[in-house]
């Protein structure tokens, strides 16, 4: 291909979009990102966040986890990633055994019940990355100028546009999809955080449970600690919404009495790109060949990178290979795989 014309050309600037990006650049391929929105005003941006499991029936969204979950591990040692490694409890209002996936974390234990907070019946403790989510786009963004890859601003309508010009069209949208290709099965799911000053929180804290409106999660973040969080689905108001933010605050100061008239420094609203779903495979656009990799909910941060390496796989096999490309890996199951609860990762 010429220089003006890419091979790939990655629709989207979330933490989806720019780590495809990534792993397509580093196997050879002459890459660029186009999106809508800068990166500080994703949904990516407005998230908390940390890894959590994906949960699935499917052995490949394992697999993308703990794909992610070794490279965010990596990140964390690395100054002004973004990414630090984070020991904390996530607990349960219920007795019930220990998750399944927990024998994922090496350093996952059971905690003894006069440990737990007010109302909370089971407990565990781990460590996990979690992640300043802007300070991670820019650290990928600067990756991408590292490798050459230009990030340009611009709206596409049509993924068959004759004007979009590239070998492969890899659909990072999200919640644009929805309009895009178009996919009705795609619901942004509104979630909101308030952003406050630490006063010398250092462990993470997350609820349990797969089903509730109104996840309590507490992340620290130097001087400052993330609180959440909501989840609704039914609510298209980007503006910050004080009953919201006041019932945030009053579940995180139950939890943790520290966070009390705690100072206020802002607060943050974005919407998951919900989807039953996952979208990751390869399909036809008019003329176009494209990778749609959208449809992770609240848990894209959390399988970011396994997706990223699954799309650069579907680009071997279609353009066979990089510069730098080995032999393409064989898949694992069907990709389209169950969506798990949004809160895991963010909002």
């Amino acid at each position: 291909m010429t220089s003006d014309i890419p091979d790939v050309l990655v629709l989207g600037a979330g933490v989806i979009g720019l780590t495809t990006a990534v792993r397509s650049a580093e196997a050879g391929y002459h890459t660029r990102v186009l999106s809508r929105d800068p990166i500080t005003q994703t949904a990516s941006a407005a998230a908390g966040a940390f890894w959590g499991p994906f949960l699935s029936r499917h052995r490949r969204t394992a697999q993308w986890s703990l794909e992610t979950l070794a490279v965010l591990r990596t990140e964390a040692g690395r100054l002004g990633s973004g990414v630090t490694l984070v020991r904390g409890l996530e607990a349960a209002r219920v007795p019930m055994p220990i998750p399944y996936w927990t024998a994922t974390i090496e350093d996952c234990r059971l905690s003894p019940p006069e440990s737990l907070p007010p109302g909370f019946a089971t407990g565990w403790r781990y460590t996990v990355p979690v992640i300043d989510m802007p300070r991670y786009l820019q650290r990928l963004a600067d990756r991408l100028d590292e490798l050459g890859v230009r990030i340009e601003r611009g709206a596409v309508a049509s993924l068959a546009d004759p004007a979009l010009r590239a070998g492969v069209i890899v659909n990072c949208t999200g919640s644009g999809a929805r309009e895009l290709v178009p996919d009705p099965d795609v619901q942004p799911v509104r979630g909101q955080l308030v952003i406050v000053q630490n006063p010398g929180i250092v462990d993470f804290f997350a609820d349990y449970d797969e089903h509730t409106a109104e996840p309590t999660y507490i992340l620290p973040q130097g001087d400052r600690a993330i609180l959440g969080g909501s989840v609704e689905p039914d609510n298209s108001d980007p503006r910050v919404d004080p009953h919201i933010a006041r019932g945030i605050l009053e579940r995180c100061s139950e939890v943790q009495p520290a966070l009390e008239g705690v100072r206020v420094l802002g607060h943050r609203v974005g919407f998951r790109p919900g989807r039953t779903q996952i979208r990751l495979e390869a399909a036809k656009a008019g003329a176009h060949r494209v990778i749609h990799n959208y449809g992770h909910g609240g848990s894209g941060v959390s399988v970011c990178w396994g997706c990223a390496s699954y799309v650069r796989t579907l680009l071997d096999e279609l353009l066979g290979g990089g510069a730098d490309a080995p032999p393409p890996q064989a898949a694992h199951d069907d990709a389209h795989t169950q969506q798990p609860t949004a809160k895991r990762s963010g909002q």
